[in-house]
């Protein structure tokens, strides 16, 4: 099963992660980024994970946006038209993060 846990949250934005509890070792399998635009409409862009214990097939695809929307994104949906996702296969290569300079 599937979870979503909301990474980070901004005025305009948030971010998810989405879980499988069946395997503990690498349970991250995808990535939204979601931004909020003035006109109503949500723009996301989805990176579903290779080797986070899921098999991604195009048909699996709507079921997992359609999960998302429906516990965090009440006021808009594909339906609509006012949320638009764009959907990418990825591999994780690392976190980076900028290194403080205690020299200055």
């Amino acid at each position: 099963m599937i979870k979503w846990k909301r990474t980070l949250r901004t005025a305009s934005s948030e971010r998810f992660i989405a879980v499988q509890d069946s395997d503990p070792s690498r349970p991250e399998v995808a990535a939204v980024d979601l931004h909020y635009l003035h006109d109503g409409t949500v723009s996301g862009t989805v990176v579903l994970l290779r080797g986070g214990g899921e098999t991604w097939t195009e048909d699996r695809i709507p079921d997992l946006l359609a999960s998302l929307d429906e516990e965090f994104l009440p006021d808009v949906d594909l339906a609509r038209g006012n949320l638009l996702y764009t959907v990418v296969m990825g591999d994780v290569v690392g976190s980076y993060q900028a290194e403080r300079d205690d020299d200055r």
